[in-house]
């Protein structure tokens, strides 16, 4: 499948069949991820793969109970890797670690829109959190490509997810992508034309 053709083709997935994806499925789409861009080339990402029926039931709960996140076979948790820019982050690493700062989305979009986004730690934090929706991405089209269906998801509790499954607090959860092989092929949902989003 052509890249556009998976662009094209790609939904946002919410019924997926029983059938198991394979490890090497699973390896593709990750190394789909692998091979992203990112900031400085730092690669500022970290992946944890859900399979366990278990644990996606404690997921699906941590996600307000969307059921679509437990009946995928797969849930790949996506994570900002803050530790990945070294030196430049350690001050935000010490206070991630120390539980005295908890990232979020919002937090990270405002520094983008302040004069605070100057200072260099703040931008490598939200620069992490660009890296990992590039990334991410990478995984949605790989996905499309072989037949999978994927859904971004946003509306979860990090800590819980966290605590959940044991991650380091330098590397909070910033999406949830259960995929699977679609149970339904949703119709295309409209996009605004190439005139309304040229300035």
């Amino acid at each position: 499948m052509e890249v556009m053709e998976a662009i094209r083709a790609r939904r946002s997935i919410r019924r997926y069949d029983d059938r198991p994806v394979t490890k090497e499925i699973i390896d593709e789409l990750l190394e789909a991820a692998r091979l992203a861009p990112s900031a400085s080339n730092l690669q500022t990402w970290k992946f944890k793969v859900v399979t366990d029926a278990a644990m996606r039931r404690s997921l699906r709960e941590a996600a307000y109970n969307q059921r679509f996140v437990e009946s995928a076979p797969v849930v790949i948790v996506a994570c900002a890797d803050f530790a990945a820019f070294g030196d430049r982050t350690a001050r935000s690493v010490e206070l991630l670690r120390s539980g005295a700062v908890k990232p979020s989305l919002s937090m990270l979009m405002r520094m983008l829109r302040s004069e605070k986004a100057a200072d260099p730690e703040e931008r490598n934090l939200a620069n992490a959190l660009i890296n990992v929706s590039i990334a991410v991405e990478h995984m949605v089209l790989a996905a499309v490509s072989l037949g999978l269906g994927t859904c971004w998801v946003r509306a979860f509790r990090p800590e819980r997810v966290s605590e959940l499954l044991s991650l380091p607090p330098e590397c909070p959860p910033v999406f949830l992508l259960p995929l699977g092989y679609p149970r339904e092929d949703p119709e295309a949902r409209s996009r605004k034309s190439l005139e309304e989003i040229l300035l």
